[in-house]
């Protein structure tokens, strides 16, 4: 998708002579030959270990009652070590998609390995504990052959790691479990940075879900809904200030993804806090809230940052339809509402338009300079 706007401007900036074809065709070039870029190549190198991956489990969950027991462990282990050295070999040759594909199938094996130690020697142990220790060979693996799609297992196994621990423990709360999978997460935010992976999502997700589930195991569950509010405002404000120049360019090396997490939390919050102001006054007022977060976060980065822009739209028109059916019994009441909102909404739009022609006409000054 976005190497096909990419392509789009670059036609564009030929067709208007900013840019000559050659310089086109070289500037796409450089784009197809990052690590990070998509290939078809790849992805069915990818799909293909995920597909060998599910049958060397299940066939190791199976049992494999021909085979002796130190047999199947002895072939689990050397199943793990052939592709990892094939991986190292199949790299040191640039054949990268090879060797991801190799390395999914080695972590898989060792995960494979631990479910058939554990049905052979009938060991007791937790499930978490076993998907934490598949976790940190996964983790050592990625870290030590730089692969970005161990880095995106390892992000998955954190989220099969936290299902299991709510299954195991009933959605309760365990010191130990969950600082080791938080910590785990914290591997995962270091790898992606390592191997340039797009693993962040796993982080961030993960952690919206604990907020979610710290929520629900509160008991001030209004207090906790309003820390999540405030907590994702500033982090949204954090990622989307642009006054230092500074850290607006550390910003825009990390990417786009925090300001819209933090923009989620944000907004899961208000959605939470709608449980329990759901009339009168505070509802005015949190409904007020929540538009206005909308709005503003359309006016911070909805420029620059389409999955704010996606979930900003979606949040205010959500908002907009709740309130039109809480308060369907008033329709008066709804109207006026509404008209007062389209008001604030028609100022608030002529402030914005006028503040974005301002910055355009300063950047463009600047540029002539």
């Amino acid at each position: 998708m976005y190497r096909g706007r990419l392509q789009k401007d670059f036609d564009l900036w030929v067709q208007k002579g900013l840019i000559g074809r050659l310089q086109a065709d070289q500037l796409l070039a450089e784009y197809d030959g990052r690590r990070e870029s998509f290939s078809i190549g790849t992805v069915l190198a990818i799909l293909a270990a995920v597909l060998l991956s599910a049958s060397l489990l299940m066939l190791i969950a199976s049992g494999w009652e021909e085979i002796p027991r130190l047999g199947k462990i002895g072939g689990v282990f050397a199943l793990i070590w052939m592709f990892h050295l094939a991986a190292a070999l199949a790299l040191r040759r640039g054949a990268s998609r090879i060797a991801a594909g190799l390395l999914i199938l080695g972590s898989a094996s060792f995960g494979g390995g631990i479910a058939l130690v554990g049905q052979q020697y009938h060991l007791s142990g937790d499930t978490v504990d076993a998907m934490l220790l598949w976790f940190a060979l996964t983790a050592l693996s990625a870290a030590a052959f730089r692969s970005g799609a161990l880095t995106a297992m390892a992000g998955l196994l954190t989220w099969v790691a936290f299902a299991s621990f709510l299954d195991q423990m009933d959605a309760r709360w365990d010191d130990a479990y969950v600082a080791a999978i938080l910590c785990a997460a914290a591997v995962v935010a270091i790898l992606s940075w390592w191997t340039q992976a797009a693993a962040m999502h796993f982080v961030y997700l993960l952690l919206l879900a604990f907020a979610v589930w710290f929520y629900s195991l509160s008991n001030v569950a209004t207090t906790t809904a309003m820390a999540m509010v405030l907590v994702g405002l500033v982090c949204f404000f954090a990622t989307t200030l642009k006054a230092v120049p500074s850290w607006s360019k550390i910003m825009q090396g990390i990417g786009t993804a925090p300001a819209f997490y933090a923009l989620s939390l944000a907004l899961i919050g208000l959605g939470l806090l709608h449980i329990d102001y759901d009339s009168g006054l505070r509802l005015a007022v949190l409904s007020s809230l929540t538009l206005a977060v909308c709005i503003l976060a359309l006016w911070l980065a909805g420029r620059d940052n389409g999955a704010v822009r996606v979930i900003a739209y979606g949040a205010f028109a959500a908002e907009v339809l709740y309130l039109s059916f809480v308060t369907i019994d008033s329709m008066l009441g709804t109207s006026g509402f509404f008209l007062l909102s389209g008001f604030v909404v028609a100022i608030l739009a002529f402030a914005v338009v006028r503040v974005e022609k301002m910055f355009a006409a300063r950047a463009k000054a600047r540029g002539v300079q």
